[in-house]
């Protein structure tokens, strides 16, 4: 017989309220987008004025997105800097996949 041997991270989660895993994952998407962004951003070598210059949005707003300091960013000003970072975005439901154009909406 095999044990189930739980992580300490499963237990934790495993513990939280359901309100306190609302807020738990909520931080975590917004962790994941800073992450991407300053990820992609070391890869291509592009600063933050840089990225914002090429997105036509606000050094702040790039700035803001790297530390994951605010998550009320304007859809179209997420979709700039994104495109600008060369991300697909995609759409799925009921197990189905479809890529994003988002370069019309960036613009």
């Amino acid at each position: 017989m095999t044990k189930n041997i739980k992580s300490t991270t499963e237990e934790y989660l495993e513990g939280m309220s359901p309100a306190e895993r609302e807020d738990f994952d909520k931080e975590l998407r917004k962790l994941a987008l800073s992450e991407m962004v300053l990820a992609a951003m070391e890869e291509d070598e592009v600063s933050v004025r840089k990225l914002a210059k090429l997105a036509g949005v606000s050094p702040t707003i790039v700035q803001a997105m790297r530390l994951g300091k605010k998550d009320d960013f304007n859809l179209k000003s997420v979709f700039k800097v994104l495109d600008s970072l060369g991300f697909t975005l995609f759409l799925e439901r009921n197990g189905e996949t479809v890529p994003l154009d988002i370069s019309w909406i960036a613009q």
